[in-house]
């Protein structure tokens, strides 16, 4: 894989620390990989500046917020797709993530709506109204048992580097 980066395991600790609580304070993250508050930061620093470390989210209850309902869309664009149907699906009220998949339809929609009646307009009023839709099919989430942005950094160990993938799951630690 291209973009595949090998990491230290100091690299790889401070990482699984922050994306486990990203508000930690760094002289705790030091103390738990066993260095100085100082060389912490720089390594953080560091693996931000490398575009490693995107960006500190909240995670926010949706069901505080009343968008309970989730659901997931398929979006069937045929061929020659319009060149910003990507984007104008991004900007879709509701819409959290934006997925080009490969099979019959062309993209995966996730959103996080109210309700039924929201996900119902968005059905018949802005998801047909972009150029490039031709149908979507809809499944809506009952339950989720897991949901999460996390890596798992579980490492291969090649010449006492770690590499490893951008397997999205949960890490307990």
């Amino acid at each position: 894989m291209e973009n595949q980066r090998t990491f230290d395991e100091i690299d790889l600790k401070i990482l699984t620390i922050l994306q486990e609580k990203a508000r930690i304070p760094n002289a705790e993250v030091a103390r738990q990989v066993g260095m100085a508050p100082s060389a912490v930061l720089e390594r953080i620093r560091k693996l931000e500046e490398r575009g490693v470390i995107e960006g500190y989210e909240v995670r926010l209850n949706p069901d505080r917020f009343g968008q309970s309902l989730s659901a997931f869309v398929t979006v069937s664009t045929g061929r020659g797709a319009h060149p910003r149907l990507s984007e104008d699906l991004a900007v879709v009220p509701g819409v959290q993530e934006v997925h080009q998949i490969s099979g019959e339809d062309g993209y995966l929609v996730k959103l996080r709506l109210s309700g039924p009646t929201e996900l119902g307009r968005i059905l018949r009023e802005e998801l047909p109204a972009i150029p490039g839709v031709l149908s979507t099919r809809t499944q809506v989430v009952l339950s989720t048992v897991k949901e999460t942005r996390r890596l798992d950094l579980s490492s291969k160990k090649e010449n006492g580097k770690s590499h490893f993938s951008a397997d999205i799951e949960s890490h307990s630690g």
